[in-house]
Formats: C-alpha cells, sequence, structure tokens
C-alpha cells in the first residue's frame, strides 16, 4: 500500500457520506486510513475508515501544496485549525475550478 498521508479525501460511506477530509495516517494491523477534518473529527483522534469507503480527490502526480499537508508529510504535528484552513483552501480550489 503506497503512503497515503497527505492525501485529500471524500467519504463515499458512512454517515460522514460526502464530507472531505485529509489522510492522517494508516492503521497498521488493519490498513484502514485515519481521517481528520479539524471540527467534527480533531487530528488528535481521526477517524478509521476503511480505504474502499473513500475517494481519493488528489492525484499522485499533482499533489495538494499547503503548508499544513507539508508539515503532516514531515511527521510534524498539525494543528486543527491548520487542518481547516487546508481543507478549506482545497475546496475553494475545486469551486473555482483551479484543480
Amino acid at each position: 500500500m503506497s503512503d497515503h498521508k497527505g492525501q485529500i479525501v471524500r467519504a463515499t460511506a458512512g454517515r460522514d457520506k460526502e464530507g472531505i477530509f485529509c489522510v492522517m495516517g494508516v492503521e497498521k494491523e488493519t490498513g484502514r486510513l485515519l481521517l481528520a477534518d479539524g471540527k467534527r473529527r480533531r487530528a488528535a483522534h481521526p477517524k478509521a475508515k476503511k480505504p474502499r469507503h473513500v475517494e481519493t480527490l488528489t492525484q499522485p502526480d499533482r499533489p495538494f501544496d499547503h503548508p499544513a499537508i507539508q508539515k503532516l508529510k514531515q511527521g510534524e504535528p498539525v494543528s486543527d485549525r491548520e487542518l481547516r484552513r487546508a481543507l478549506a483552501a482545497f475546496k475553494e480550489g475545486i469551486t473555482l475550478g483551479e484543480r
């Protein structure tokens, strides 16, 4: 399984369906993705979700560059505020047609 940390995904199943999240990591035992959005799901307590229940919104050839995402990929802690701002910037890029 490739490194998913820092990817932006959309939930396709469950009560958080259609929500936009950032992948905080992967559970080693089960392979489930750990998702957080900084509001409903805090970075300290991410939601575990099966990879088949999410849709990846960022492509490997065009990653989303935001300082908070870069910090996450480097293994540094990311605050909920930084995470919310990164996801808001991503959503704004989608609505403006930049992505």
